[in-house]
């Protein structure tokens, strides 16, 4: 079972859409079969099998094992993935470009980066499942509050330049065998735990 499972078919995130379909995914980390989900989950088995069919038409779910109860073949079903993330692939027309716009201070473009890492990341892992390789990745979190726009402003001026001085260190463009890796760096503001969307942590004069 992967951690993070990327979705970039339209028809697999259309199934997982559906709030039934996406309970029946979360309560599939653990081996269950359409009996068991449907007494969790209040339907009859006859429902649950049908959208079991569907999650698995899709590779959202699989086989772990089949008991034999009687006269009936129980099937017990597994999540290909703790959790799923649907990829911008799925809306190709209208997905998001950071070509479109590079503006470094956009909250649009910062968002269209977002779309374009989860995008080659997921091809990425797909890729790499199918091979048998590891990943080589790295990823960094952190939090800083700043006392104010200027300070906020100060920090990203500091950090372009020391990332880019990083980068011209490193970066070999004749180095044989050599690969390119793709840097993104993003700061936004934090938002409040229990928060909509409109209620986040942002300077009253940003």
């Amino acid at each position: 079972m992967l951690d993070v499972a990327v979705i970039d078919d339209p028809a697999a995130a259309e199934v997982t859409l559906d709030p039934m379909r996406a309970r029946l995914l979360a309560e599939l980390v653990e081996p269950a079969s359409a009996t068991m989900l449907a007494a969790r989950v209040g339907l009859a088995r006859q429902k649950v099998n049908y959208h079991l069919r569907e999650l698995e038409r899709h590779g959202l779910i699989e086989l772990v094992e089949e008991r034999r109860k009687g006269n009936v073949t129980e099937r017990l079903m597994r999540a290909t993935a703790l959790s799923y993330v649907i990829s911008p692939v799925v809306l190709a027309a209208v997905q998001p470009d950071p070509a479109r716009s590079p503006d470094r201070l956009s909250a649009s473009w910062l968002l269209a980066l977002a779309a374009r890492m989860v995008r080659e990341v997921g091809a990425l892992i797909a890729g790499a499942a199918k091979a048998r390789k590891p990943l080589a990745t790295f990823g960094l979190d952190a939090q800083v509050r700043f006392a104010g726009p200027a300070d906020r402003a100060a920090f990203a001026e500091e950090l372009t330049t020391t990332v880019a001085a990083l980068i011209s260190r490193y970066h070999d463009e004749n180095a044989p065998g050599g690969r390119d890796h793709r840097i993104v760096i993003a700061l936004h503001p934090s938002v409040k735990p229990d928060a909509s969307p409109s209620t986040t942590n942002q300077d009253k004069d940003s």
